[in-house]
């Protein structure tokens, strides 16, 4: 069994969300702009955006970054190609909004092919003398550049390997798994130590009165909001149960339950009470 027993408390998941970036090198207009400032030799390249003047593309690649980031946001680092841990207490929440991702992904895709003989149409008039034809490519071969994939696979465990060699050998291999397994999950709870150290830091930071007025400083609703969901985020993250990650998350969660930007924002003892509790989080901690 690997460290933890992280096979029976998560998974792996990779998300991959691909988009056609309608972005073209126009060798001619680099050359010229290289000829007109006098460069003796290639300075740089001039990428022409095909479908200037529409914003149906850009949402597209606007949403796929937000999915990452929602992505990321449910899990842990895991490995460099990809792979994030998911903890098994998430999987149904997360595959299920994941699920409705996709379904709005592929509805804003539908709609931009939909659309794109006309986009190219509007592209002429945007573009003017940088407009070529040639370069747009048929709806059916831009249609395979948008993806949204995603694969769920178990946590591999050091004991499974079905070669033939001997015993020491082997032996050697099961340890090298075993710490490199051990060593990934370590890096997955520094993440959400990282997170919890960031939220706590950025909201003291905001809390500091400023200036001789010692007036408050200017934030969002979003400071406590943040926080509210990252005591409710570490709840699964917390994949090794780490007793002091959740003795951490409590007090945060006795500080942060219940209140509002609001309240912070018109009383200056409120302020000072819940940063003086944030501070006290942030010095009782190894982060």
């Amino acid at each position: 069994m690997s460290s933890f027993g992280i096979e029976t408390s998560a998974m792996l998941v990779e998300l991959s969300i691909s988009c056609w970036t309608a972005r073209k090198l126009d060798k001619r207009v680099s050359q010229e702009v290289d000829a007109t400032n006098g460069a003796k030799a290639r300075a740089g390249n001039y990428n022409k955006n095909l479908l200037a003047g529409t914003q149906k593309l850009d949402n597209i690649v606007k949403f796929a970054a937000n999915a990452r980031a929602w992505h990321n946001a449910n899990t842990l680092p895991w490995s460099d190609n990809g792979l994030r841990l998911l903890p098994v207490e998430n999987f149904l929440p997360y595959k299920e909004r994941l699920g409705e991702l996709e379904q709005e992904y592929n509805a804003l895709v539908q709609d931009f092919l939909t659309s794109y003989p006309d986009l190219v149409d509007a592209a002429a008039f945007q573009l003017g003398t940088l407009f070529d034809r040639s370069e747009y490519p048929e709806t059916n071969d831009i249609a395979h550049k948008f993806r949204f994939r995603y694969i769920f696979s178990p946590v591999p465990t050091a004991g499974d390997w079905r070669i033939s060699i001997n015993q020491s050998a082997r032996d050697e291999l099961e340890a090298q798994c075993n710490n490199a397994i051990q060593e990934r999950v370590q890096g997955a709870m520094k993440e959400a130590w990282s997170r919890l150290h960031e939220c706590l830091s950025h909201v003291s930071e905001r809390l500091e009165d400023s200036g001789q007025d010692q007036k408050h400083k200017l934030f969002r609703d979003s400071l406590v909001e943040n926080a509210q969901e990252l005591i409710e985020m570490l709840k699964v993250l917390n994949v090794t149960k780490d007793p002091e990650l959740e003795r951490a998350r409590v007090l945060m969660a006795q500080t942060f339950t219940g209140l509002e930007a609001k309240d912070l924002r018109d009383s200056r003892d409120v302020r000072h009470g819940v940063k003086s509790e944030v501070d006290a989080i942030l010095s009782k901690f190894n982060f």
